[in-house]
């Protein structure tokens, strides 16, 4: 378990710490304020300690914690609240269901320490219509789970995806993921990992430009390390220093959590995805493939290493390599 916290949380490494803690130090750099989304539900298999240990720096440190959930960790639980229930994600569940899973997260995030949430993110962006209308009724005022990449591939809330700005949905507001288009029909999430610098700065401007009330980009705890995570991804942790830098510059944005967030107008102005631009992605590409082949040719070779040992033909094949080297 303690291995599994230091790298997934912690981010630790070799070379040192670049998760939770490396993040709210940039953050605090440059001026901003950071929104967590914990996932409680580990407590089910480890105990109430492990969620403390999270909340509790991230509440010192004035940041906003808001509520996670993964519910893959039913599978592994002690205790199962809905019973022999158990799905990958939340929208899995039917509504009396949702409010269950919700409600107990909730509870164990505020034995942890944080402040009651008001905000909700889904693990996997796993959510559909029944969790907007759990969360309205367990009183929540927002859900961020509505992120354009996802549609069809878990995320089943009934939104239009050409429209990033916050709007109320079944009695909650919905503050959707930001992004733009790396194609003419792909949405590109405003992710570390799946932006560059140029599009992330692109997708900033365009939200500020357009009129939008927020600009949701997001990162994990463990997403500034390699894919093994042995060393920090310095493309990454570039990318993550580049939009801390634009936003502190920018004198059209502030930096707050979702709690600050105004509600929605009664019509709520429409915010267009930005259009595709073919030489950034391009471009986008290259810095990515560079990024791969400097920080993770380790796992490529590990994943290689363990798919030819693990198979009979590869066995023979490795033999045959053996006798011929």
């Amino acid at each position: 378990m303690r291995a599994n916290f230091e790298s997934s949380i912690l981010g630790r490494c070799r070379e040192g710490d670049f998760g939770i803690h490396f993040q709210m130090d940039m953050l605090e750099q440059h001026g901003l304020k950071g929104v967590y989304f914990v996932d409680p539900m580990p407590a089910l298999v480890y105990g109430p300690k492990i969620i403390d240990e999270i909340v509790q720096p991230i509440v010192r440190r004035g940041h906003e914690v808001q509520l996670h959930i993964h519910t893959e960790w039913l599978n592994f639980a002690r205790f199962n609240p809905v019973g022999r229930l158990t799905g990958r994600n939340i929208g899995d569940f039917p509504l009396a269901a949702q409010k269950k899973l919700i409600a107990l997260a909730r509870d164990i995030l505020v034995g942890a320490g944080a402040p009651k949430p008001t905000a909700f993110r889904a693990g996997n962006f796993g959510a559909n219509d029944d969790t907007l209308r759990a969360l309205a009724a367990l009183g929540f005022a927002f859900d961020s789970s509505f992120n354009g990449a996802y549609l069809g591939r878990g995320c089943a809330i009934s939104l239009d995806a050409a429209n990033l700005g916050v709007r109320v949905h079944h009695g909650v507001a919905e503050v959707p993921v930001s992004g733009l288009r790396d194609r003419a029909s792909r949405f590109r999430p405003a992710q570390l990992c799946a932006m560059s610098e140029e599009e992330m700065r692109d997708a900033l401007d365009h939200a500020a430009a357009s009129g939008a009330v927020q600009f949701s980009a997001f990162s994990h705890s463990f997403e500034l390390l390699s894919r093994d995570r042995r060393v920090p991804n310095r493309l990454a942790i570039s990318r993550m220093e580049a939009l801390c830098r634009a936003v502190a510059d920018d004198p059209r944005v502030t930096s707050g959590g979702i709690a600050s967030l105004p509600a929605p107008p009664a019509r709520p102005v429409r915010i267009h995805v930005p259009a595709p631009r073919p030489f950034r992605t391009l471009r986008r590409v290259i810095e990515q493939g560079y990024g791969h082949l400097a920080h993770e040719v380790r796992y490529v070779r590990d994943v290689v290493a363990v798919t030819v040992n693990s198979s009979r033909w590869g066995k023979i094949a490795s033999g045959i390599l053996l006798v011929l080297a």
